[in-house]
């Protein structure tokens, strides 16, 4: 079977004396017969190529499915009576939300579960769901939560009677993805989020329980850079609106005991300035970067605004992340020298909790409770499987109340991690996790992965994957490049990685494949490299900078055409988007972004081996920008490898929702990757 071709459509963008070439911009209409019928026959070109590797695809998923214990629970968490826990069956797509009543928890072993949620029964066979937030109304009667079933972000609340195990009439459309409802003190009111045209969240409402008359709007933020999340504090006492750009914030607060109040605003906004807010006894406590770059927090009585202290001295060493309250102490949590951390604030001391391994990811594990001496604490690295553990607050004295299960044969022993830095082009040492298996280099350089993301600030973290065991035991060494974008070295390591630095992120993905080539870790022939949405932003750019340096490039939901989409604010979330790539009205930015932007500098040359994805219901990287550039590709490549594009015509930025179907999905790419740097079995 031939490569689809599709037809070109002269369609040249003129601005600042400049002419962009887009002659496939015509891909955008979905209306038009002719754009899914190029999908469709994308997707029938990809699994006729995709044909051969069929039988390795399939052992690849069944050793997956093998890896996945016979049933999954995370550890319970303590909320009032009751215990809230979810598990996961082997056989089951989806998980199972359930809770129990308890005092303590060695009182769980004899309690008995009840079902809360069960997305399976939600579920229609072979078609999408996505279950994001729920919300235990304060007496633990009812629940409300958000679903949606075509893979955008636009999703529908609903309450169910947990008594009666009904939905109750309260139906809301337009909800917003992700933190976008809230409970009042009393549960009579839901509080939530919706989105404009461009899919934005931009108004808060409230909802009084049985009313089927009109909700009341409590907030619109009418500046198209600002969109709108809602919070609660960890007291119960306070509900937040946060109105927030990527470098500016300001919070509105409401007393969840009396919701029918107008929202008061704490502190207005002021450019460049970012803050949190969180409630603890008598006070607030403003988590900020005004004056420290990395963060301070402060506290004010609830009364007194303006009379803003410290809690402790600012270290610019660490970069402060989140802060949670809870009645006798504070939990911290954010960064240093690279890796996660959590501190302690009690009777005015601030400790580190100490772990034994050189490279780890902690992070507090869902604790809902206000007014405890138990601190839930999940712990993991790439060899150790996510581990819980109990931190007793007054003694620090530490319980591991469980670890992961890891089907099938594992020993952490057989194995090795570690931490590299390459020199980047303008001497920064960039940071390299790398795992694999003792004698993978036995014999030579090895077959490699190599996986970035680097925007957002969004951090690649160290974690466990049992499906990635697949790939070790076959020789393979994985490895994460932690390049500027992103925040594993500090808020500066973001912050040299966006707008007019966004190249950064770039030259220091080449830099980390290049010394991985260097130690003798790996080969041009044998590198396989993979990113999605932001990171697959990063795949077009650095296979048209250095894309000789690769043997196999995987880009998931990429988002390539930036100058395009950054130009027009009628697409979802661009406005949003504009501190960090820039505006290109403005000239510099133009320029800056157009130098980089993968579908606009594809060159008549050759091109690795590639895989593309997308979703036709994706509202963050849209379907047309994938499709364009691998029609542009085929165009101009000058090579014979492959190069294909697979669209779910059913999904949106996040692919297939059911586990075992993201398996399936997994395996594909899997099976693309390995058999282009050497590994066919």
């Amino acid at each position: 079977m031939q490569p689809p071709k599709t037809k070109r459509i002269s369609h040249p963008h003129e601005l600042h004396g400049d002419s962009r070439p887009d002659d496939y911009y015509w891909l955008r209409n979905r209306e038009q017969p002719e754009v899914v019928q190029y999908l469709e026959a994308e997707n029938r070109y990809y699994e006729e190529t995709m044909l051969p590797l069929a039988p390795f695809t399939d052992h690849l998923y069944e050793e997956m499915v093998a890896r996945i214990p016979g049933q999954e629970m995370n550890v319970p968490v303590q909320d009032g009576p009751y215990f809230y826990y979810h598990r996961m069956e082997k056989e089951l797509q989806y998980p199972v939300y359930a809770r129990k009543r308890a005092v303590t928890r060695e009182d769980l072993a004899t309690a008995s579960e009840e079902v809360i949620l069960d997305l399976n029964a939600l579920a229609v066979e072979g078609g999408y769901l996505s279950v994001t937030v729920q919300r235990m109304s304060p007496d633990h009667t009812r629940l409300a939560y958000l679903e949606n079933r075509d893979g955008t972000d636009e999703f529908t609340a609903f309450v169910k009677d947990l008594g009666t195990g009904t939905l109750l009439p309260d139906r809301i459309e337009g909800v917003f993805i992700g933190a976008s409802l809230e409970w009042d003190a009393a549960g009579d009111h839901l509080f939530y989020v919706t989105i404009d045209d461009s899919q934005r969240p931009y108004r808060v409402w409230r909802h009084r329980m049985g009313d089927t008359g009109e909700d009341t709007l409590l907030y619109e933020e009418t500046d198209i850079t600002f969109s709108v999340r809602l919070g609660k504090s960890r007291s119960g006492r306070f509900l937040w609106i946060n109105s927030e750009s990527k470098t500016t914030s300001e919070v509105r607060y409401i007393d969840a005991t009396a919701p029918r109040e107008t929202p008061r605003i704490f502190a207005s906004r002021r450019s460049g300035i970012e803050y949190d807010l969180e409630h603890w006894g008598d006070d607030f406590l403003i988590l900020t970067n005004e004056g420290a770059q990395n963060f301070r927090l402060m506290r004010c009585p609830t009364e007194d605004l303006t009379a803003r202290t410290d809690l402790f001295p600012y270290d610019d060493s660490k970069y402060l992340q989140a802060v949670y309250p809870f009645a006798s102490f504070l939990l911290l949590a954010g960064r240093q020298n690279g890796f996660t951390e959590l501190w302690m604030y009690k009777d005015g001391d601030l400790r580190v909790l100490p772990w034994e391994e050189s490279l780890y990811t902690v992070s507090a594990h869902g604790n809902r409770s206000y007014d405890t001496a138990e601190l839930l604490v999940s712990f993991e690295s790439l060899l150790t499987p996510r581990t819980t553990y109990a931190i007793d607050s007054r003694t620090l004295a530490r319980t591991c109340l469980q670890v992961a299960p890891v089907s099938g044969p594992y020993n952490p022993d057989d194995y090795t991690q570690e931490r590299l830095f390459a020199k980047a082009p303008d001497g920064k040492d960039v940071p390299m996790l790398i795992v694999s298996r003792k004698d993978a280099r036995v014999d030579g350089p090895s077959p490699l992965i190599l996986y970035a993301y680097g925007s957002y600030g969004a951090n690649s973290d160290p974690h466990f994957d049992p499906m990635r065991l697949s790939l070790l035991d076959r020789g393979i060494i994985y490895a994460v490049a932690q390049i500027r974008g992103g925040s594993e070295m500090g808020r500066s390591w973001y912050e040299d990685g966006k707008l007019l630095n966004k190249r950064n992120t770039f030259t220091d993905f080449i830099a980390c494949a290049q010394d991985l080539i260097r130690r003798g870790y790996t080969t041009t022939k044998k590198l396989a490299i993979r990113g999605g949405s932001a990171g697959g932003l990063l795949m077009g750019g650095v296979v048209n900078m250095a894309g000789e340096l690769f043997g196999a490039v995987v880009a998931n939901v990429p988002f390539v055409d930036v100058v395009t989409t950054m130009l027009d604010a009628t697409i979802p979330l661009t406005s949003l988007e504009w501190d960090e790539w820039g505006n290109p009205e403005d000239p510099a930015f133009y320029a800056y972004m157009k130098s980089y932007s993968p579908y606009d500098n594809v060159e008549k040359k050759a091109y690795p081996h590639m895989l593309v994805t997308t979703g036709l219901n994706d509202p963050r990287v849209a379907y047309w920008e994938p499709a364009k550039w691998v029609a542009r590709l085929r165009e101009l490549k000058t090579d014979d490898n492959t190069l294909l594009l697979k669209t779910n015509m059913g999904a949106g930025h996040f692919g297939a929702s059911g586990r075992l179907s993201h398996l399936k999905e997994m395996a594909g790419i899997y099976a693309f990757m390995l058999s282009h740097i050497g590994i066919d079995a």
